[in-house]
């Protein structure tokens, strides 16, 4: 296993290529990863894409590889690195990278490269995307059902379709159980301010908000601070499983099994087999859904428990179809 931080383009470039002999797994495949800007330590979907790399060498006996984006002008470059150095897989983390990774999936038709959570029209590319509407929306009637005070937060990172999409769900889901709630939501504009997440969240809590969804990347990092600070009141985390970062505060996490979908790819890279174009994940493929409330089973009831996994069933079938958009 190979991890790199890079400061350049040139040093990352003699970086790979100076490791590119050690560490090779069974048939030679290398698996590279380019972070989006909240890179490793987000607790968030960077974590969750290195922890599929890191299972794909586990089990696979692939090699991997990690270029850290300092800022987005580190995209490119870090693409091409990989690209130029041969790898099988190359793993894009966020809708940030999508514009610069059409330009070099162009440049580089023979390499393949998978771009998570947005979507590029590319034949050498895999746009993986998460019905994360669908987990919020079992998220959102968590809160209400617990909420004494009927009125639940979202914060969001910045708001784009992406993000609104959490909004959607978690409102739809916590009218299901409390039609009369009220949904307070805020966004911060940054998905790295952590400070701008932590004032927003107080704002929430000081608006009689008892429970509060963060899907703000970094910036939910600062909700986490404030449910730390304070008594009566809960956070919900998103993306990775967030559940230990406040043991009894954090109801549960929203998780975008990103993990999943790498270890997908990553299996077909392995095996030299064809990726899809799309890969759509949701709560049938396991892609997205709750945690297992093993910090807060003295909040969480096993009637909550049982009612969230009959509006699980729900969505399985068909039954209950979430919507993708927001109300307001």
């Amino acid at each position: 296993m190979t991890m790199i931080s890079r400061r350049s383009w040139l040093a990352g470039t003699l970086a790979l290529a100076g490791c590119a002999p050690s560490a090779r797994g069974r048939g030679g495949v290398k698996l590279g990863m380019v972070s989006d800007l909240g890179g490793l330590g987000d607790h968030s979907y960077n974590d969750a894409a290195w922890a599929g790399m890191l299972l794909a060498h586990q089990r696979l006996g692939v090699k991997i590889a990690i270029l850290q984006s300092k800022t987005s002008a580190n995209y490119q470059p870090s693409m091409m690195v990989f690209a130029a150095n041969g790898y099988d897989e190359t793993f894009c983390i966020g809708y940030d990278e999508a514009y610069d990774l059409s330009e070099v999936a162009a440049r580089f038709p023979a390499s393949h490269f998978s771009l998570i959570d947005a979507v590029v029209d590319q034949p050498n590319v895999t746009s993986v995307t998460f019905r994360s509407n669908e987990g919020s929306y079992l998220g959102g009637a968590l809160a209400a059902m617990v909420s004494r005070t009927h009125t639940v937060g979202f914060l969001g990172g910045i708001d784009i379709p992406i993000i609104q999409q959490f909004e959607a769900g978690f409102t739809a889901g916590a009218r299901r159980i409390d039609p009369s709630v009220n949904v307070l939501v805020k966004y911060v504009g940054d998905f790295d301010d952590v400070p701008g997440g932590a004032e927003l969240t107080s704002l929430l809590y000081a608006q009689n908000a008892d429970v509060v969804f963060a899907a703000a990347g970094k910036a939910g990092l600062g909700t986490m601070q404030q449910v730390r600070e304070r008594s009566g009141v809960y956070a919900i985390g998103v993306d990775s499983d967030q559940d230990a970062m406040v043991p009894g505060k954090v109801l549960t996490s929203v998780l975008k099994r990103v993990d999943v979908s790498v270890f997908r790819i990553a299996q077909l890279a392995a095996a030299h087999r064809p990726r899809p174009q799309m890969l759509s994940l949701g709560v049938r493929e396991d892609g997205v859904g709750l945690t297992d409330f093993r910090y807060t089973r003295d909040v969480v009831t096993p009637a909550m428990i049982a009612t969230l996994a009959q509006l699980r069933a729900g969505i399985v079938s068909g039954a209950i179809v979430v919507p993708r958009t927001r109300e307001r």
